[in-house]
């Protein structure tokens, strides 16, 4: 098990912010939204949060393109109509991309992690008979924390998942996408969310590294 068992590497657009998040220890911290393009076409809308000390004097403006690396944080926010699982990079290095990238910039959405699976394997197939399985991974950092992430592999990785137990250690490579879907209450209302995942393409179980 390497140094670090959670790191995101990002290439993308600002579409949104920044916007003052938070205060602590002092230190004020930034919310942004950067944009990153699939091979598709399509794209992932990714909320990354930086600290005024990575920021500096950079002036970020919509449209501007960055190269961010971090770990991917997860936490629950308490809302009127209950408790919501909070995703968002954390960011370590927040670089503005060169004029010559520009041009022809390459997006990058990157992700590894190392944790734990905590919740059940939840495993089903599409009407179209395309297998999915959805997994939590609780992913440790420092201080007795640890960060749940939602994951989702499909075909032959959803069928190597399906049988795995709670505690078992997986290694997964992929990439941190968003999706809208609708949340219905029980008073009918109805309420778009944006939800992310990592879209597993390699996983594979590891055994925890013992002190000698």
């Amino acid at each position: 098990m390497p140094d670090t068992n959670n790191s995101i590497s990002l290439s993308g657009r600002v579409t949104d912010g920044p916007e003052y998040s938070h205060t602590i220890y002092g230190e004020a911290f930034f919310k942004l939204i950067l944009t990153v393009q699939r091979l598709s076409g399509a794209e992932d809308k990714i909320p990354v949060t930086v600290s005024e000390r990575l920021l500096g004097s950079i002036p970020v403006e919509h449209g501007m393109y960055f190269h961010v690396r971090g770990q991917i944080r997860s936490y629950n926010q308490q809302t009127e109509k209950g408790s919501r699982l909070i995703i968002t990079v954390f960011a370590r290095e927040f670089i503005p991309a060169s004029a010559d990238e520009t041009d022809v910039f390459a997006y990058k959405n990157e992700v590894e992690l190392f944790g734990y699976i905590c919740k059940p394997v939840i495993y089903r197939t599409t009407p179209f008979l395309r297998e999915i399985a959805d997994v939590l991974l609780a992913v440790n950092r420092r201080y007795g924390k640890s960060d749940y992430l939602p994951c989702i592999a499909w075909g032959r990785n959803a069928r190597y998942l399906q049988d795995m137990k709670v505690g078992i250690g997986m290694h997964v490579i992929g990439r941190l996408q968003s999706r809208e879907y609708k949340k219905v209450f029980e008073d009918g209302t109805e309420e778009t969310r944006t939800a992310y995942e990592i879209s597993c393409s390699a996983v594979e179980p590891f055994e925890p590294t013992l002190p000698d």
